[in-house]
């Protein structure tokens, strides 16, 4: 089965960086840019100087960014850009009501033609190759009618920055009923409240199925339904690999990821963490099936953040994610049920599950009642 989309694999910043930054050179029309995080280093500079030159030569530019994710970059960062016609807007400002609703979503599209998503933000921490330098991320570069959905969705989140109204528009409503026939190209939107999950719903739909899956994520909580649709997967004779962090940028995360392990290795899943570099991908693949976006399997990505995937049916994109994963695990360390008797004693243990119950219940749960509390 093919796609209408064109797809191409970015394998770290050293890669995705330049095509994106193409990309804006070639522009003709538009270019839409959406960052959870922003920084004014070298490689946010260059950037900038590209979509100056793009709205100096008529292209329409708009930016959005988190306000809290970019809350280190300086507001005259933009004065040149906004000053030859382009538009920059900061997502959800900072207030106490609604601190914790934040646009995690990565994304840039041009002239409607061209998309790029993934993990990557817009810092010098993930220029590199993830091996040797820079953190271990992954992107897709998508060439067709994908790419104007995710502008259209880019609309809607600029249109609501100031975050005045918490109802926004899914710009395609996924199908709750498991066996029903869904496109083999598609994106799905992740928003806050609780109102059904396309990312959810497409995971565990795939995974009620599933024979062959592999995941590869920075920050991993899944909810408890996705947990046991993993163990079911191992139990019944399927292969599940996780590519977890052995390092992170948020310990407390890692933590309570690791109050997961004895439980998913009990059932027969296989547990690998990333030893070069800070972990920092988002990939999933269910049989003939894969994922890629801005979201991790966490309970901030899957009930609180505004994020968004793609979920893939062609075969030569699956088969070259399978190829990507393969790689990774060179660089990876398994983790058996053994080493955790020997190498987590009693106090670790109670660290990983006070971890775990600060990020599964208290954050979820504050997010909810603020979120109650927002006007319609």
């Amino acid at each position: 089965m093919s796609t209408l989309t064109q797809c191409q694999w970015l394998r770290s910043g050293r890669e995705i960086f330049p095509a994106m930054l193409d990309a804006i050179e070639a522009s003709r029309s538009s270019v839409r840019l959406e960052s959870y995080i922003y920084a004014g280093g070298p490689v946010g500079q260059k950037f900038r100087e590209a979509l100056v030159r793009a709205q100096q030569r008529g292209v329409r530019v708009r930016v959005l960014l988190d306000a809290l994710g970019s809350m280190g970059l300086p507001y005259h960062f933009w004065d040149e850009l906004i000053s030859a016609g382009g538009e920059v807007r900061w997502f959800n400002p900072a207030a106490l009501m609604r601190f914790s609703f934040r646009d995690h979503r990565k994304l840039l599209v041009c002239d409607d033609q061209v998309a790029f998503i993934g993990g990557f933000n817009i810092a010098r921490e993930y220029h590199g190759d993830g091996v040797h330098s820079g953190w271990r991320d992954l992107g897709i570069k998508l060439v067709g009618p994908l790419a104007a959905q995710l502008a259209a969705s880019f609309e809607e989140m600029f249109k609501r920055a100031n975050f005045q109204h918490k109802r926004f528009i899914r710009l395609r409503r996924f199908p709750v009923d498991r066996a029903a026939s869904w496109p083999p190209e598609q994106v799905l939107f992740s928003e806050p409240g609780r109102g059904r999950n396309p990312i959810k719903l497409a995971l565990r739909g795939d995974l009620a199925r599933a024979q062959n899956v592999q995941i590869m994520v920075g920050y991993f909580l899944p909810t408890w339904r996705l947990r046991r649709h993993l163990m079911r997967v191992a139990e019944h004779g399927g292969r599940v690999q996780l590519i977890l962090p052995g390092i992170s940028d948020v310990p407390l995360s890692r933590l309570a990821a690791q109050s997961l392990y004895g439980r998913l290795l009990r059932h027969g899943v296989e547990i690998h963490e990333y030893q070069p570099q800070i972990l920092h991908a988002k990939l999933i693949i269910v049989d003939d099936v894969v994922y890629v976006g801005s979201s991790n399997l966490d309970q901030r990505s899957l009930r609180i953040n505004y994020e968004l995937m793609v979920r893939l049916e062609d075969r030569d994109t699956v088969a070259e994610a399978r190829r990507i994963f393969a790689d990774d695990l060179g660089n990876c360390r398994r983790i058996e049920l053994s080493d955790l008797n020997k190498s987590h004693p009693f106090w670790l243990r109670l660290k990983q599950r006070l971890a775990y119950f600060l990020l599964v219940k208290v954050d979820p749960n504050l997010a909810r009642r603020l979120w109650r509390s927002l006007p319609e």
